[in-house]
């Protein structure tokens, strides 16, 4: 029997689905204990933990008695003091085999060790995007997930194999070239991409400006993580590539936690490997099914050398537990992110919102890439300056009549248009493992 699911009736924890939410609620009241127990072996936990009750932790008042762990709280210790006091030392003859960088592009990154138990699990975690998304055995998977210190890439890439799909493994573009990758999708006629929404945008603008027609080819699956996915870049993605996007969700201090199935409004959440709950940011307490408040995780098999316990990310989503569907996937809630954390900027008094300007330009047809930036203009006032590709075969005069026109109407600003040469912006974005769109220039 796997060590971390002894007791749990889970021979192997996540290898096969729950039938029902009985056997999802027979997992909790085994493992939420086991996750305390992780915890109070850290010296980081000493103090917090002595008026938990292990034996009612069924009880939601009781679970809600375990104090919220936030990336602040990780941030205020050193290296040292998380290695030593945070991480535990694995047992029963398991072993470190691989780091694991935090999420986010702000603060200190950390750096978690993963066990073998750990990823076994957490592999399971990953396969299971390709089921939940639609993906079948033996069809050839393009993974363009970034390769290296952050597991979406190879753990992707891994279960890919682990699933029987043919994996091609070039990594996104800092690590083969765009060119190379369309070279690549063109000769080995894979059926699925993954990959961030960015990246795949990208392939698909450089593809554009080399007359290759992505719509026309072999790839029918998009599955993309790591960033939002907003209305209007999935109906970019799906023109682009004439295929059917799906979208999943993760985070490095649990695993993969969720995928989109095609039928839900939002991502099946695997809940008989993760404990998942949703409060109120500024209270704490659970808010109503289906309401919007602060997501909070706590690994229930990948916690076996960093026991994080009630993890609130910093994502904001609402959960749904009554969702029906016919796949198998249908025996978990449904969890629905608000993209609530989005950045912004202001220009002349204006807010722009990053998400929502990256929507408004992706709607514009003759326009195939841009990029917005905040600047100083020669006067010293703040302005807006909007860098475009046009799609072959448009106006460049009324494309950018269109990029003036209805920034002004939607929001109140008047950019100054700058147009590039087919191509530019795949240059400058090549190295970047997000295109970096958006951004302020003035400091």
């Amino acid at each position: 029997m796997d060590r971390s699911a002894k007791g749990s009736g889970v021979m192997r924890p996540g290898e096969t689905l729950p039938r029902d939410r009985g056997e999802i609620d027979a997992i909790h009241r085994v493992r939420k204990p086991h996750a305390v127990r992780q915890a109070k072996r850290a010296p980081f936990f000493r103090g917090k933990l002595d008026h938990v009750e292990l034996d009612r932790l069924d009880d939601p008042t009781e679970w809600q008695k375990i104090p919220l762990l936030d990336k602040e709280m990780l941030r205020g210790i050193s290296d040292v003091e998380f290695y030593r006091d945070f991480c535990l030392a694995p047992d029963g003859g398991d072993h470190v085999v691989q780091y694991w960088r935090s999420g986010g592009t702000t603060g200190r990154p950390l750096f978690y060790p993963r066990s073998s138990a750990d990823i076994e699990v957490a592999l399971r975690g990953f396969a299971r995007v390709y089921a939940c998304a639609g993906a079948a055995a033996s069809q050839k998977v393009h993974c363009a997930f970034p390769l290296g210190i952050h597991p979406v890439g190879q753990m992707m890439a891994r279960a890919a194999e682990a699933s029987g799909l043919g994996a091609i493994m070039p990594g996104a573009g800092n690590t083969t070239s765009s060119a190379l990758q369309i070279e690549l999708i063109e000769k080995l006629k894979p059926d699925v991409f993954v990959g961030m929404s960015s990246y795949a945008l990208h392939l698909g603008n450089l593809a554009d400006q080399r007359g290759i027609d992505l719509a026309r080819g072999s790839v029918k699956l998009v599955i993309c993580s790591a960033e939002p996915l907003s209305v209007a870049k999935r109906e970019r993605l799906a023109r682009t590539w004439g295929a059917e996007v799906r979208d999943s969700f993760g985070m490095t201090e649990a695993g993969m936690m969720a995928a989109e199935d095609g039928e839900a409004d939002g991502f099946r959440v695997w809940t008989d490997l993760f404990f998942v709950e949703v409060v109120d940011p500024q209270t704490g307490q659970p808010v109503r099914e289906g309401e919007v408040g602060a997501l909070v995780v706590t690994p229930l098999f990948t916690n076996n050398i960093t026991p994080f316990l009630r993890w609130m990310s910093g994502d904001m989503v609402s959960l749904h537990r009554e969702v029906s569907g016919d796949s198998p996937f249908s025996v978990f809630p449904v969890l629905r992110h608000a993209h609530r954390t989005s950045g912004f900027f202001k220009v002349r008094g204006i807010n722009i919102n990053h998400v929502e300007f990256e929507d408004f330009m992706l709607a514009l047809a003759p326009i195939n890439d841009f990029k917005c930036e905040a600047i100083r203009d020669d006067d010293d006032l703040d302005a807006l300056r909007i860098s475009v590709e046009v799609k072959h075969g448009a106006s460049v005069a009324d494309a950018v009549k269109l990029v003036e026109q209805e920034t002004k109407r939607v929001f109140e600003l008047t950019p100054a248009v700058v147009v590039l040469q087919p191509g530019a912006l795949a240059l400058e974005f090549e190295a970047a493992i997000k295109a970096p769109r958006i951004r302020d220039l003035r400091s």
